[in-house]
Formats: structure tokens, sequence, C-alpha cells
């Protein structure tokens, strides 16, 4: 596999932060500029992270003295120096689109952390092992942006990233109802406990939007090309519940489901064991060699076990039986800000890198 210089836009944020743990010293993406606000160009990336760093492991050393650029003012000279672009700022949706195809439209690609373009029908919005053939669409994309080379990509929100997967390798049996309620880390919000005490001892039952992206994302995940759209899924129905919960790092979903053909307890845990997608045929570096993982114990997953399940991109399940009200119900739980969010980008830049969306 060739070398790819990348950029990372909104480095200086949590997401960000991981981002740039993720890159170093990735054998295939090598980390050439790093851009922000305003408010940090200028800087050192080690002096403008230095009082916000907010990962367990050090400012990696090949990053440390890269000047920080400006992410909108300096988009010329970023995009003269990349092939491509993670981007995870923290603006408003609007402002974000309008960065994104601003980027995109200068002929370089974007592999974007926030939700500004989901829904848009001819982005593709991919977790790599369930429908990486939706990167098809770019040929749409790239016609409407008029561009040959530049086009944007989305990862699906964090949260459903728990327990979509699980339920991805079941709709042979005909998914009709799903309910999931997640309890969502504090870092899905950007925060520490040292940054957000109020979150100690504490539990919230909102999330702004979440909810509403819970229950549209995975239908769009779940659709099929039709011409120059991606259109949703419309036959399994799914509600919702989002609440924010005292964990550092970890979502968990609880989740019951109906099927028009129920499967035994048997053959769902067979699925999930043999479920293996194109990140795992293609052995792309992020990619876990065991996506989806059982837990035969009563208690688990548990976040502060469980979340760091081959290094954070596996998928962690449990308390798999039978239910009242619908056929069965499960717990879920992913590493929100790897498997949900830079690490899920990161793996779906390997993907289309290996399928050479990068060089067409």
């Amino acid at each position: 596999m060739k070398k790819y210089n990348v950029g990372i836009i909104g480095a200086t944020g949590m997401v960000g932060q991981r981002l740039a743990t993720l890159l170093d010293n990735h054998p295939w993406f090598n980390v050439t500029v790093l851009a922000a606000s305003a408010r940090s160009a200028g800087q050192k990336y080690s002096e403008a992270v230095s009082k916000r760093w907010a990962m367990t492991t050090p400012i990696p050393t090949a990053m440390e003295n890269i000047v920080v650029l400006d992410a909108l003012k300096d988009i010329d000279t970023i995009t003269s120096q990349v092939d491509f672009v993670f981007c995870a700022v923290d603006m408003p949706k609007d402002e974000t689109k309008a960065l994104e195809e601003a980027y995109a439209k200068r002929e370089c690609p974007v592999m974007s952390n926030n939700s500004a373009h989901r829904l848009y029908d001819d982005v593709p919005m991919i977790i790599p092992e369930i429908n990486p053939e939706h990167a098809e669409i770019i040929h749409a994309q790239r016609k409407r942006l008029g561009t040959k080379r530049g086009f944007i990509a989305v990862k699906s929100n964090c949260s459903i990233q728990s327990y979509v997967p699980a339920l991805h390798p079941l709709k042979e049996f005909g998914i009709k109802r799903v309910l999931a309620c997640t309890y969502q880390a504090i870092s899905g919000a950007g925060k520490t406990f040292e940054r957000w005490p109020e979150m100690v001892d504490n539990l919230i039952p909102y999330i702004g939007g979440e909810e509403q992206k819970s229950e549209i994302e995975p239908l769009k995940v779940w659709g099929t090309i039709e011409g120059d759209k991606i259109v949703s899924n419309s036959d399994i129905s799914i509600t919702t519940q989002c609440l924010r919960v005292p964990v550092s790092d970890g979502h968990t979903a609880a989740v019951f489901v109906e099927f028009e053909n129920k499967p035994t307890i048997e053959q769902i845990k067979e699925r999930w064991a043999a479920f293996a997608g194109k990140p795992q045929q293609l052995e792309l570096p992020h990619a876990p060699k065991q996506f989806l993982n059982y837990f035969e114990e009563p208690d688990r997953p548990q976040a502060k076990l469980d979340r760091d399940l081959e290094g954070g991109m596996a998928v962690s399940i449990g308390r798999l039986r039978e239910d009242t009200q619908y056929d069965y119900k499960f717990v879920c739980l992913s590493h929100n800000t790897l498997r949900g969010a830079a690490g899920g980008g990161v793996l779906m830049a390997e993907l289309l890198a290996a399928e050479g969306w990068f060089d067409r």
C-alpha cells in the first residue's frame, strides 16, 4: 500500500486528539498537517493542546512541533500538502457543512467525524464491516460537487456503533422492531470528569439530537443505492432513548428486538461469532480480528473491563435472553471515541484507501 499524506482538521479537540494518537506511526497514513480554529493557529501542536490534552498516552512526538494552521483561512495551503483530511471540528452544522464542501471542492477527500453531511443521500455513511458498498455513491456525489477527486465520506453517530453491528448479522431473520436505550460516556460530549464535575454521581436523561440520530442513521446504513442516492431501509422500525452517564469512555446499549422469523439463541450466537466484514477480509490495519464478541458471564460487558477490546475497535455483547414484549433482549458496548469516532473514521479511510478511492 502506498503512503498517503493526511491532515487532521479540528486536531485540538477530543476526537482530533484521538485521531492524532491513532495515526501516529500509521503504516499507510503520514500526518503532515494539523489544523484547528484561529485561536490555536500559529502555535506548535504541543502548545495548543498542552492544557487540554485528554488522552492517556502522550502527545505524539512526531506531531509536537507541527505548527497548527487555521482550518478555514489556510485551506489552500492545507489541501496542497495532503492527499486527504480527517475532519473533527466543533462548529455549528452549517459552518461544518460549508467547510467540508470547501475541502472537497478543492479536490481533497474528507473523512468526516461530524454530523453535518450524514443524511445527505449521496454522502456515504460507512460502518466498514456493514455497508462498504455505499462507497459507490461517491460517483454521484462528485457529479453534484463538480469534482474529479474530492468527496466527503462520514462515519455514523458513535452510539449506534454499539448496537447496529450486533443487529446486522441477524437481518436474515427479518428484523421488524428495535428498541435501544443507550448509556453514553462523557467523552462523547468531549468532556472529562475534571472538566465536567457535574457528571460525577449523576445521570442526565437527555442528549440533544441524539435520539433522532439513533433512530434515523441505522436505516441509512442499512439502505441501498438507487440511482444517484442512498435510499434508507423502510422495513425496520427503531425507537431509542439516550442517557448521559458517569463513565469516562464506552457507550452501552440495552437492545430489544422483534423478528419476522424468530431465531434460536444458538443461531444468534453463531451469527455473532462467525460475522466478519470487508475490513477483516482485507486485514486493514485497524480492523479487529473478531469484530463481535459475546460474553457468557451475566455481568458483562462492562465499560471499564471491555471497552478496549481489540484496541477499542471491537463490539462486546452479553445478556442475550428472551423477552416478554419483544423476541429477545441483550446488551452491547463499544468504545465511543475509538470504534465510535476516531477509530471508525480511520478504519473507513483504510477501507477507501484499499479500494483505491483516493487515487481515482
